[in-house]
Formats: structure tokens, C-alpha cells, sequence
């Protein structure tokens, strides 16, 4: 408990996002903090360790640069599927959002270390790889020039054990025809694509600085489904926005109902200190932000019983979870269920299955968004 963990504390250090963000802030209002670092000191961890424990007052921030990006894994999934992060930080530079002042430019891992981590994790066991950064799809443009996603998922795919590849998160004006064509040709890679696109209005995505337009969307969504068989996609919405006005949320929610894209979260805007858009006067009251959250979660839930209602009577592959001890039954996923942000797929089956395994199921019913 917690009384006992305090008897052998010997020091507290502050990292991370926090200390990168609000270095004077917790130096202020936190003065028993032994040592505040940003990001970049993270290489450094353990010679800050071993100052502090010599009672040395340590508070370094080093350039967001200097974060490694490389190194030993220590795996806190379970050990048949892990993230495996490709870039670090952002330069999309949305108006919205204050990641590319905390964690610096987009940079990129090079292709060698990330085939190298891959190789290793598929070593130990592991099955399904998650590939995320801010910026999916931005992959290789600051260190060779050009896109180079498709070209790495291509390399990743020839590790043997590595049988799923899921990528989060692609912006949607950087998926290339190369991309799409990679997604559509290779069977490791699961037919199932997050496009944050935060807003479907011109006006609110301008005011956001995002690169798209409505109709390009549009455009986006039907050639991804034309060229990719069984794509489900997955986004992220914005609601209250500075210019979100009535007209501008319920052209969201038909956007929604038409495309029925099978995943979406919602989330209320808040003001992000620093950021352009905290600056910005046409402002949506906070209760209605979060009002018009749950109004958009509300279209979305029937759009999500009509897949899952689709998908009645279909045998998919499943990767299994393990035992669920409540429901008596297995539980897992597909290609269409993300790991932590989707829902399940719960499953009987006559002989034994371990978690790992690779099941066939047949979808019999559904129930709160679960299979």
C-alpha cells in the first residue's frame, strides 16, 4: 500500500510531457521535487538517478531532439502484440493542439532500427505489431526525402512471425497511392486504418490549419473503400471548436450518418495554453462542446450497430485475448477491433485456445458494441 511504498522513498523526479511543458510551474508550486527534466534528458535518466540520490537538485531540459528514439524494449503489452513507434513528435502544427511545442518536429526512425526492433519483438513471441507516431503517414519525409511508410510496412512484412500489422495514426492528405496499394497487396497488414480528421466543415478545418476540405475527405473515403476490400476506418472528432456553429455540427452529423465510418471517439474541445486556437474569440460554450460530444457518440453508436449487424454469420480470424472469467467464454479481436480502443469479439470453443492463438469464429450476435 501506499504507506509502505512511502517509508522507502528516497527521491522524486518529474518527466515527461508535464516537466517538458510546465518546468518553472512545478519548480514553483512542487519545491519538494528532487529534479524536473524534459524530454530530451530521457537518455539520461539514470546518471539523473544516481544525482539525486546524491542529493544533488537536478533540472536539466536538454533539446526534444536529443530523446532517443532506439533502445532496449521493455514490452508492458502482453507478449503477442506490441506498439512499435516509428517517428517521434509532430510538425503538422494544428491550431488546436500543443504536441509539436512539447515534443518538438516530426523525426523519424531510420528504416534499420525499426526492422531491428520488429525483428527482435517477433523473436519473443510477439504476433501483432501496432505502428504508431503522431504522423503515420509522414514516415521518412525529414530523413529521405519523400514518404516512405509503404516501403517500410513492405519490409516489416517479409519478418517471419510477424502475422498483423495495424497502423495509427495516418493524416489523411499524406495517404499515398503507394500506401493504399501496400495495404490492399499485403495480407499482413490489417485492412483497418485510424484518419484523425478531427472536422468535416471548410470553415472550422481552415480555422484548425488542417489540409483538407470536406469533399476531399469524401474522396478519400470512397477511394480507400474502392481500393481496399473490407477497410474499416477508424477517427477522431473534435466538437466546440472556435467557428463550430450549429450549421457547422449538424453538417458533422450527416457527414457521419453518410459515411458511416465503423469507428469514431469524440471528444469536447478545451483550450490548449499557447496554441493559436485558445486565442480565438469564436468560441463554443465548454457544456455545449461536450453536449454536441455526446450527440455525435449517439449517431455514431447507430452506425456502429449496422456493421456489427453486417457482419452477422461471418467467419473471421480472431486473435485471442485469453479467458474471460465473467462472460465463461474466450475473448479477442479481428483485423476490425483495434487493441484498447475497440470492442471484443467473445468466443466458445471446443478445445482448448491459449492467448495468441489465431482462431476462426463465426459473429453470432452483438450486444453494446461487442461481438
Amino acid at each position: 500500500n501506499l504507506g509502505n511504498l512511502l517509508k522507502y522513498l528516497v527521491a522524486v523526479i518529474v518527466t515527461g510531457c508535464l516537466a517538458e511543458r510546465y518546468r518553472d510551474e512545478i519548480l514553483q508550486e512542487i519545491p519538494e521535487v528532487d529534479a524536473v527534466v524534459g524530454i530530451g534528458a530521457n537518455g539520461d535518466i539514470d546518471k539523473i538517478v544516481d544525482e539525486v540520490l546524491d542529493g544533488k537538485q537536478t533540472n536539466v531540459f536538454p533539446d526534444k531532439k536529443e530523446l532517443p528514439m532506439c533502445g532496449e524494449r521493455v514490452l508492458t503489452t502482453p507478449d503477442y502484440w506490441a506498439y512499435l513507434k516509428i517517428a517521434e513528435g509532430c510538425s503538422n502544427c494544428c491550431t488546436y493542439c500543443a504536441i509539436p511545442s512539447i515534443r518538438g518536429p516530426f523525426r523519424s526512425r531510420d528504416e534499420e532500427s525499426i526492422g531491428e526492433e520488429a525483428k527482435t519483438l517477433a523473436n519473443g513471441g510477439v504476433k501483432e505489431l501496432v505502428l504508431i507516431a503522431q504522423d503515420v503517414s509522414s514516415y521518412g519525409i525529414d530523413i529521405y526525402g519523400e514518404y516512405r511508410l509503404a516501403h517500410l510496412l513492405d519490409l516489416i512484412c517479409e519478418i517471419d512471425g510477424i502475422e498483423w500489422i495495424r497502423l495509427l495514426y495516418c493524416y489523411p492528405d499524406k495517404i499515398t497511392d503507394e500506401l493504399i496499394d501496400t495495404i490492399a497487396g499485403e495480407e499482413k497488414i490489417c485492412n483497418y486504418l485510424d484518419i484523425p480528421i478531427q472536422h468535416c466543415n471548410d470553415t472550422v478545418l481552415k480555422a484548425m490549419r488542417r489540409r483538407e476540405t470536406k469533399a476531399g475527405l469524401e474522396a478519400l473515403f470512397a477511394g480507400l473503400r474502392r481500393r481496399i476490400p473490407g477497410v474499416v476506418l477508424r477517427t477522431s472528432l473534435i466538437t466546440g471548436l472556435p467557428y463550430e456553429d450549429e450549421a457547422a455540427f449538424e453538417e458533422l452529423c450527416d457527414f457521419l450518418g453518410e459515411q458511416k465510418l465503423q469507428r469514431v471517439g469524440a471528444f469536447a474541445y478545451s483550450p490548449e495554453e499557447g496554441t493559436p486556437a485558445a486565442k480565438m474569440l469564436n468560441r463554443v460554450d465548454a457544456d455545449e462542446a461536450r453536449h454536441r460530444a455526446e450527440l455525435v457518440m449517439e449517431v455514431q453508436a447507430q452506425v456502429m450497430d449496422q456493421f456489427n449487424d453486417s457482419r452477422m454469420g461471418d467467419t473471421v480470424e480472431v486473435l485471442c485475448d485469453g479467458w474471460d472469467g465473467q462472460s465463461m467464454s474466450y475473448v479477442g479481436r479481428s483485423y476490425a477491433e483495434s487493441p484498447g480502443i475497440d470492442g471484443s469479439i467473445y468466443f466458445t470453443s471446443d478445445s482448448p485456445v491459449e492467448a495468441g492463438d489465431f482462431v476462426r469464429v463465426r459473429i453470432t450476435g452483438a450486444m453494446d458494441g461487442e461481438l
